[in-house]
């Protein structure tokens, strides 16, 4: 089950450039967004927002696990499938708890996240990936 999860589908070969650049150019993105935090918790500075309730340490933990090392194999395409549920998650929490209240334009980041996260989910990670090399 775990290996159907994680198969790419077939694709025509212009849809698979266009995963590519997605997946890439989003990983990319996001990596930017959690190294300056994997330095901040390799620093000892575990001081961070806990929007859901779990404690600063693990809040930035969890945030670092998915912003940097999720989006490292999504630029690989390794588990994509998987790796894109944290990352998921994560915008989906930014978007609707941390700055939930917050006029669109705060929040709109996290849903530029957001929509692609959801839509490689939906796609995978394409022919060139390292899934369809393993699965």
């Amino acid at each position: 089950m775990l290996k159907k999860f994680l198969k790419p589908i077939s694709l025509p070969v212009l849809a698979d450039w266009g995963i590519l650049i997605l997946r890439v150019g989003v990983a990319l993105i996001m990596m930017t967004h959690g190294y300056p935090k994997l330095n901040k918790l390799i620093s000892g500075d575990h001081a961070f927002a806990d929007p859901i309730g779990v404690g600063q340490e693990l809040s930035l933990i969890l945030t670092v696990g998915a912003e940097f090392f999720c989006s490292v194999l999504l630029l690989l395409g390794i588990a994509t499938r998987a790796v894109l549920i944290p990352l998921i998650f994560t915008m989906a929490v930014v978007f609707f708890i941390v700055h939930g209240e917050d006029p669109f334009g705060k929040k709109e980041s996290a849903l530029m996240f957001l929509i692609p996260y959801i839509t490689l989910f939906f796609t995978g990670p394409g022919r060139f990936s390292l899934d369809k090399k393993l699965f």
